[in-house]
C-alpha cells in the first residue's frame, strides 16, 4: 500500500519534498552545524549536496511505499525540518527526524514522528525503529514520549560525521512493532 504524499497533523503538513524545496532545506537545516551534530549524514556545504538528497528521496519513493518527508508549520507554510521511512523490507522500516534550531522545544518533532508510525503502520510495517547517538537525550525523549521501546545500545555502530568524523559510535536502539496499522503495545 502507498503512503499518502501528503498529511497534516494538528501543526504540521508533512508532505514529499520536491526539488523546489532544495533552497529552504539547505538554509533552514542541513547546512546548521547545530542542527546536524548528531545526524548519520554530512552537514551539507553546498547547494548540490541538498540537491543530491531530493534526487535519492525520489528514488525511495519509486521503490518503496514511502520516503522522506519535509515538515512544515501549517500556519506559515514555513519548512522546519524532515522525517520519513526508509525501508528495509516491507515489514521493516526506520524512521528518524531533524528539526531546524528555532523548532526545537516546541513539541513538533513528537507529532511529526506520530504522524510517521500512523504511515507505517497503514503501510503494513510490523517493525519501525530509530537509532539515535547515545548522547542525544531530547531525540531519546520523543521516541520514549511516541511509544518507541529502547532495546538496547549498538556498540560501535554508527558514525556521526559531524560530531566525530570516521569514529564509530555507539547508537540506542528504539522500535516499535505494529501490527494491522495499531502499536501492539496499545492493545496490550
Amino acid at each position: 500500500m502507498r503512503a499518502p504524499e501528503r498529511l497534516e497533523t494538528d501543526r504540521l503538513i508533512i508532505r514529499r519534498p520536491t526539488l523546489g524545496d532544495a533552497k529552504a532545506i539547505f538554509a533552514t537545516y542541513a547546512s546548521d552545524p547545530d542542527v546536524t551534530r548528531y545526524v548519520g549524514w554530512p552537514r551539507h556545504a553546498r547547494p548540490n549536496e541538498t540537491r543530491a538528497f531530493l534526487q535519492f528521496c525520489n528514488a525511495e519513493w519509486r521503490k518503496w511505499p514511502a520516503g522522506p518527508y519535509v515538515i512544515l508549520v501549517r500556519d506559515s507554510q514555513t519548512l522546519i525540518g524532515s522525517t520519513g521511512l526508509v525501508f528495509e523490507t516491507p515489514a521493516r522500516a526506520a524512521t528518524g527526524y531533524v528539526l531546524a534550531k528555532n523548532a526545537w522545544g516546541r513539541g513538533y518533532a513528537t507529532e511529526a514522528l506520530r504522524a510517521m508510525v500512523s504511515v507505517a503502520a497503514g503501510c503494513g510495517v510490523c517493525r519501525l525503529y530509530a537509532l539515535c547517538h547515545h548522547a542525544h537525550r531530547a531525540s531519546a525523549r520523543v521516541l520514549e514520549k511516541n511509544g518507541f521501546t529502547l532495546e538496547g545500545t549498538l556498540r560501535r555502530y554508527a558514525e556521526f560525521p559531524n560530531l566525530s568524523p570516521g569514529v564509530l559510535c555507539d547508537v540506542l536502539c528504539y522500535s516499535a512493532i505494529l501490527e494491522d496499522g495499531q502499536d501492539a503495545r496499545a492493545r496490550a
